[in-house]
């Protein structure tokens, strides 16, 4: 390994280390954070069976859940960035949060299932039904696009599918008004809604996606050379991205049935990698999705503490948040 090749491996453990101290500090601070301001949470947990309770049921699988729900986002980003070679590419640009928001509120009202006190069966139902929903949305943009190869064509593909299956869930909303307060809470995007079976969920669902990212790491780094050169590796693309837009899939339905639709964290998140250290995507899509699990975090932390004791949705506090990051970058660029 020459000079360059050590200083980008100095570079990559840095910026890992980096995460991991901000992390460990984020999640200090959503367990000190409650409704009626900061406190150090396990001093005043200590003989206080109420307090404990608060603690142990409420801030702590919120803290875990939030920051599953955005590595899920920050992975499913860096992997439809690396797939269809645009690093504009997030999940809503491609349709699957949409499709799986609808796969949610059909699921809703075929079954009544609630992410408010749902048990196993109901976290696993909301899953399913929004992991249908995200891959037949992303099949539908792809079949629009006609392939992957048109980048333009594509994302208008996804705008398009997104925008139409998101008027499909609000005609379902209308239809159904007994599903509408559960679902705003999902089009605005809420961790409020997490518990230890949602976290429980979120957690293999990252640690499948993950490795499967993995495995078409190096078929995503080829690609980034164009497809010519990916062919003539050999690779087996087409199995390789069917793969890689499934682990999308269901990484996005994770997420969006546990915490709803929460912007730009899966947008933001591989571009803060980038920005930072010079990766190909194996330790890229690692630390998107760590980044994303961080930026989660801190975002609900913000959104609780905001207006406390009243709560600022969290996806509206994101969305704000990346927006006005993606036009720093733009006025800097």
């Amino acid at each position: 390994m020459g000079a360059a090749g050590t200083a980008r491996a100095s570079a990559l453990w840095r910026t890992g280390a980096g995460v991991l101290v901000l992390t460990a500090v984020a999640a200090l601070l959503s367990l000190s954070m409650g409704s009626t301001g900061w406190a150090w949470p396990w001093p005043l947990s200590e003989g206080d069976p109420m307090l404990q309770h608060i603690l142990l049921e409420i801030r702590a699988p919120r803290t875990v859940g939030a920051w599953l729900a955005g590595a899920l986002l920050g992975l499913s980003g860096a992997l439809a960035q690396g797939l269809f070679r645009n690093p504009l590419a997030d999940p809503y640009l491609l349709g699957s949060s949409s499709g799986a928001a609808m796969g949610v509120a059909v699921s809703m009202v075929t079954f009544g299932w609630s992410p408010v006190g749902a048990g196993w069966l109901g976290q696993l139902g909301l899953t399913g039904a929004a992991f249908i929903g995200s891959v037949g949305a992303v099949l539908m943009t792809i079949s629009l696009a006609k392939g992957v190869v048109h980048t333009l064509r594509l994302l208008l593909a996804g705008v398009v599918v997104g925008v139409v299956l998101g008027a499909c869930s609000a005609m379902t909303m209308l239809l159904v008004p007994d599903i509408m307060r559960p679902m705003q809470a999902f089009m605005l995007g809420t961790t409020g809604f997490l518990s230890w079976s949602a976290a429980a969920l979120m957690a293999p669902v990252l640690l499948c996606c993950l490795l499967v990212a993995l495995g078409g790491a190096r078929a995503l780094d080829a690609l980034s050379l164009g497809e010519a050169v990916a062919r003539s590796l050999g690779l087996p693309l087409g199995l390789v991205r069917t793969a890689l837009v499934l682990a999308l899939a269901l990484a996005t339905a994770t997420a969006v049935a546990q915490a709803g639709l929460i912007s730009f964290v899966g947008l933001v998140a591989p571009h803060l990698v980038r920005g930072r250290v010079v990766v190909t995507h194996g330790p890229l899509l690692a630390l998107s999705a760590a980044v994303g699990g961080l930026l989660l975090l801190l975002a609900d932390t913000a959104a609780r503490w905001w207006w406390a004791p009243q709560e600022l949705p969290v996806g509206v506090l994101t969305a704000v948040m990346g927006g006005s990051y993606l036009l720093w970058r733009m006025h800097r660029s």
